[in-house]
């Protein structure tokens, strides 16, 4: 983690990339620390959304590739899981990518749209507007925060 945040935007993207993968990241607490010593925000917005956008289209591709034995084994993803987040996304539209943010089933929710062959550019652009939300709202918490104590 600190490697990250020494590496300064870059290690910004790095870590919003893991984060919107299947790999594991808290870009929010890189986010944080660079915003702490300073760094301008809205670069931080800028890396860290497309870092978190890139890395959730590797889980839509992983969907994509339709291999449901690879979601399961490497994402760990249960089964049984996998048909309800399915079941929940039949018929709704590729729109509800921007629930990509909710904790623990945002990464499962791509890759059905990915298994569903769902359209790849409204699931981006969803994505996209839920990643950055979700990073704005984290960028002013943690500026609130740093200046209680600024």
């Amino acid at each position: 983690m600190d490697t990250l945040i020494s590496w300064g935007y870059v290690g910004m993207f790095i870590a919003a990339f893991a984060a919107g993968s299947v790999l594991p990241g808290n870009s929010e607490v890189v986010m944080s620390a660079l915003l702490a010593v300073g760094s301008d925000k809205w670069l931080l917005l800028l890396f860290a959304t497309l870092g978190n956008v890139l890395g959730g289209m590797t889980c839509y591709y992983l969907g994509y590739l339709g291999n449901r034995e690879w979601v399961i084994k490497y994402m760990k993803v249960k089964p049984e899981k996998l048909a309800k987040v399915e079941k929940f996304l039949d018929g709704k539209g590729a729109w509800l990518a921007f629930l990509v943010i909710v904790p623990f089933i945002g990464d499962v929710i791509i890759v059905v749209f990915g298994l569903m062959r769902s359209n790849f550019l409204i699931v981006s652009i969803s994505m996209t507007i839920g990643k950055l939300l979700k990073y704005v709202v984290w960028m002013y918490a943690s500026l609130g925060v740093i200046h209680l104590f600024n």
